[in-house]
């Protein structure tokens, strides 16, 4: 399955300065002007998942697939893009099109770097962005209520409906995100056709300077405690660094560059990882002679709903999942040995795969 997240942010956050650390398939400009990312920029990047090698090296495949997210770089907000200010329409439908939303906010003090809000703040400039989506998804519920009221005076469907979109727009006028209104699976099917901006995760990415980026300072505190009942996260880091790091092409470069900074991963990792965690996803694998393969499921997915992200007719065709549990694989360090120790299952279509699976498929053509 494709994950697609968009950063997103006020002018002049490091909005583009993270697209270039994260994105291993293009750069975008960053430079120290309003609107400079004007078509939105797009890669990708590896999942990083150190079980992936530790299979590889065990197998000696011809290949290693890691799964991948798409980061698109969409340009920088600014107050009024619900109304057109700005380039502002043209990326809040790029945003529609995103899983998840990566909001960078200017968490460090640089005079040089322009910045039109006034002093730092960045829980009010969290608020600009939040504001603005949740305006254009004000009128985007409107829109569909006065084509829904019509139909409701004679269509009991239609009435429930209106009256979901009623709670939306109550909720929208208080000022949350729809997100935060637990609408069910079966209330959700009359905003499904809306795309809405605000019902959609989001991390936080505090871009602070380089001497907070282990310990953050007084203005991601401000952010952290600003979204605590969101159910949303925070990550710290310091872009221009993780920038820096992502431009080493030799292992060795890039251990002795962060063990100066005295860091043990990169924060690019982190976000990425926390952007699973966000969307409720996991990975299994497939593991054979051609290739060491990571792929994304969401959790509490089914074996064959698992088998169709590799192939639709591995999921109309089903017959059953051949299943060893990762750390198996790697105490008996073969198919063989698991399937000779027991340690290799059958399961049928009611098996939910769990995180780390080492899968192989059988199915009917």
């Amino acid at each position: 399955m494709a994950l697609k997240a968009g950063i997103v942010g006020l002018p002049n956050v490091g909005k583009s300065t993270l697209f270039n650390a994260v994105s291993n398939s293009a750069k975008a400009q960053a430079s120290n002007y309003r609107f400079c990312t004007i078509e939105p920029n797009t890669g990708l990047v590896n999942v990083p998942d150190p079980r992936l090698n530790k299979l590889a090296e065990l197998v000696v495949p011809e290949r290693i697939v890691p799964t991948q997210i798409e980061i698109v770089d969409i340009a920088g907000l600014v107050r009024g893009a619900s109304k057109g200010e700005g380039l502002g329409n043209k990326f809040l439908a790029n945003i529609r099109e995103v899983d998840a939303i990566i909001h960078v906010v200017r968490c460090f003090e640089d005079e040089n770097i322009l910045r039109e809000e006034g002093p730092i703040n960045p829980v009010s400039d969290k608020e600009v962005i939040e504001t603005e989506l949740q305006l254009k998804d004000l009128e985007s519920v409107e829109k569909k209520m006065q084509r829904t009221e019509k139909m409701a005076k004679t269509d009991p469907k239609m009435k429930a409906e209106l009256e979901i979109l009623a709670k939306c727009k109550a909720h929208l006028d208080s000022g949350k995100n729809i997100i935060t209104l637990g609408l069910s699976k079966e209330d959700k099917s009359a905003i499904a056709d809306l795309f809405l901006l605000t019902d959609k995760h989001i991390l936080y990415v505090a871009n602070v300077d380089e001497a907070s980026m282990h310990t953050g300072n007084k203005y991601s505190d401000a952010l952290i405690e600003a979204v605590k009942n969101e159910g949303n996260e925070v990550i710290v880091m310091t872009n221009a660094i993780e920038a820096q790091i992502a431009e080493f092409e030799d292992p060795d470069d890039k251990a002795m560059f962060m063990e100066e900074y005295k860091m043990t991963e990169p924060a690019l990792d982190r976000l990425i990882h926390s952007t699973y965690k966000l969307l409720n996803l996991s990975t299994y694998f497939t593991a054979g002679v051609q290739e060491v393969r990571a792929w994304t499921i969401e959790k509490g997915w089914k074996a064959p709903q698992a088998a169709a992200v590799i192939h639709t007719d591995f999921e109309k065709g089903f017959i059953k999942a051949e299943v060893i549990a990762y750390d198996d694989f790697l105490k008996y360090k073969s198919e063989a040995a698991c399937r000779e120790n027991g340690r290799l299952r059958i399961e049928g279509k009611e098996y939910i795969v769990q995180d780390g699976d080492v899968m192989h498929f059988r199915f009917n053509v």
